[in-house]
């Protein structure tokens, strides 16, 4: 199921000032997935060509990206101050993602972030985890 940045909320409300306020999880609120003209067309995603893989790829690979043994896919770890830290990083990652509707594997513990990128759709890399490597990096700095 798709959502948009428009549509998850996150709404965090806090009890009143006395001793004992509690604090109420978060709602998030979603759209419901609809068929029919207006559900939105999915597109056919595609393995990376030759070409591809060396021009989108090469970049990534000089910023510490590797392939995966045994797989096509790309994996790199990262390394924070703290959890705190490792976990906005997280954070961040994940609300692109769900945008995308492209997730990531990935495991934390304390500070440190590994991730794997690949498209489960199309059995390998495509230009969603390009994409999504470009925008992980971006946050990274």
């Amino acid at each position: 199921m798709l959502f948009s940045k428009a549509i998850i909320r996150t709404l965090l409300s806090v009890g009143g000032s006395e001793a004992g306020t509690v604090i109420q999880p978060p709602i998030i609120l979603r759209s419901v997935a609809t068929s029919g003209p207006c559900a939105a067309k999915k597109m056919a995603v595609v393995k990376l060509n030759a070409g591809e893989r060396s021009e989108l790829l090469t970049p990534l690979f000089d910023k510490g990206w590797t392939m995966v043994d045994n797989r096509d896919a790309i994996y790199k770890e990262f390394l924070f101050k703290d959890f705190s830290e490792s976990w906005g990083f997280m954070s961040r990652i994940s609300l692109k993602a769900e945008q995308m509707n492209h997730h990531p594997e990935w495991f934390n513990v304390y500070n440190k972030v590994q991730i794997t990128l690949a498209t489960h759709d199309c059995g390998g890399l495509s230009t969603k985890d390009v994409k999504l490597a470009t925008f992980i990096e971006s946050v990274a700095k």
